[in-house]
């Protein structure tokens, strides 16, 4: 998935980013029946395309090929995702509007700022991500999780929890029966 040479080499960058935005202007510029807008966000992710996959555009990421994406995934519209450290979501998971998922830093050092550093995010099974959560880069959700609307997850989330707040925090726990 992610391609650490990408980050030594700005041309590479660059070109990858071009192919991004020629293919998420082509997804979000006009109204495309379903099947066509999984066939531009397959191709923009670089995977096979799954016709259990649903997308309400628009839809932005800074890099596209380093999205994975599981069955019967459901992304509303609004979201955007830098996927430049990699991000993987698992089978079942509803992602509201407005998400942001970004899996890159910049290094404190103020002389050292312009360097990136990546760190992936990875979503597990069943996970229901609310309208406007942020979920930054290292983050780990659990299978079952729910994110709460405005969220800001900053780390990892046990499975079958429920997450809200500034930084998230867990506020209970999801029932499984």
């Amino acid at each position: 998935m992610n391609d650490p040479t990408i980050f030594e080499d700005p041309q590479a960058m660059r070109a990858a980013s071009q192919r991004a935005l020629k293919l998420t202007m082509a997804l979000n510029n006009q109204y495309h029946e379903p099947a066509m807008v999984r066939k531009l966000f397959f191709e923009l992710i670089d995977q096979p395309e799954d016709d259990t996959f649903c997308l309400f555009p628009p839809f932005y990421t800074d890099y596209g090929q380093n999205i994975r994406i599981g069955k019967n995934v459901f992304i509303n519209t609004g979201c955007r995702f830098q996927d430049q450290g990699g991000i993987t979501i698992e089978d079942g998971v509803l992602i509201g509007h407005n998400v942001v998922l970004a899996t890159l830093n910049h290094e404190e050092n103020p002389k050292k700022r312009h360097i990136l550093v990546p760190s992936p995010i990875h979503i597990g099974k069943n996970v229901w991500i609310g309208a406007n959560a942020t979920i930054v880069p290292g983050v780990t959700i659990g299978d079952g999780a729910i994110i709460a609307a405005g969220a800001i997850v900053t780390r990892d989330v046990p499975a079958n929890t429920v997450v809200g707040g500034v930084p998230a925090r867990v506020m209970k726990t999801v029932p499984t029966e």
